[in-house]
C-alpha cells in the first residue's frame, strides 16, 4: 500500500502541526454538514431513488398497460442513481475522514477477515467506524424495521380467506 501524500499547506483541509484535528468552529459546521448530506443520502437510496425511478417508468409507459421497456427503464434508472448515490456517499466519506484527520484506506471488517489472518491483514482494525459510516448504518437498521413493520404488520396475507 501507497502512503498518502502530505497535504498541500493551502490544502482546505490541511490542519496545523500540534492541533488537534478540526479544531476550529467551521470545521464542527462542515462536519455537520457532512452529516445532514449522508443521512440525506441515505435515506434517499432506500426512498427517493426507488419512487423517482417508478415515476420515470411510468411515463414511459404512458398508456394503462405495462411494457418490457417501461421495466428496463425504471431499472436502468434506478441503477444509475444508486451507483451515483453510492459514490456519493464514499466521496463524502473520504472527504470526512480527511477533515478530523482519520486514517483512511481499505478495512475488512472482522466478520470478513480469514481465522488464519495475519498481521498485515489485521492493520486497518484499529479505525474502528466513522460517524458518517454510523449514519449509514442506522438508516438501513431503519429501512429494515420498517420493512418488517409493513410486512408483517399491515401488508395483509397474500393467500385467500
Amino acid at each position: 500500500m501507497l502512503p498518502e501524500p502530505p497535504l498541500h499547506p493551502r490544502d482546505e483541509f490541511a490542519e496545523l502541526p500540534g492541533d488537534p484535528p478540526a479544531a476550529a468552529p467551521h470545521m464542527a459546521v462542515k462536519r455537520a454538514a457532512m452529516a445532514a448530506a449522508t443521512a440525506f443520502i441515505a435515506v434517499n437510496l432506500w426512498t427517493g431513488a426507488p419512487l423517482f425511478s417508478l415515476w420515470v417508468g411510468s411515463r414511459v409507459v404512458g398508456g394503462s398497460v405495462l411494457s418490457m421497456s417501461a421495466v428496463f427503464v425504471v431499472v436502468g434508472v434506478l441503477a444509475a442513481l444508486v451507483f451515483a448515490m453510492a459514490l456519493a456517499l464514499g466521496w463524502l466519506n473520504a472527504r470526512y475522514n480527511r477533515l478530523t484527520g482519520r486514517r483512511s484506506g481499505s478495512v475488512r471488517l472482522s466478520w470478513m477477515r480469514s481465522w488464519n489472518a495475519q498481521e498485515d491483514e489485521l492493520e486497518g482494525y484499529e479505525l474502528g467506524v466513522s460517524a458518517l459510516e454510523r449514519i449509514v448504518m442506522a438508516s438501513v437498521y431503519i429501512a429494515v424495521i420498517a420493512l418488517l413493520v409493513w410486512f408483517f404488520g399491515f401488508a395483509g396475507s397474500p393467500l385467500p380467506s
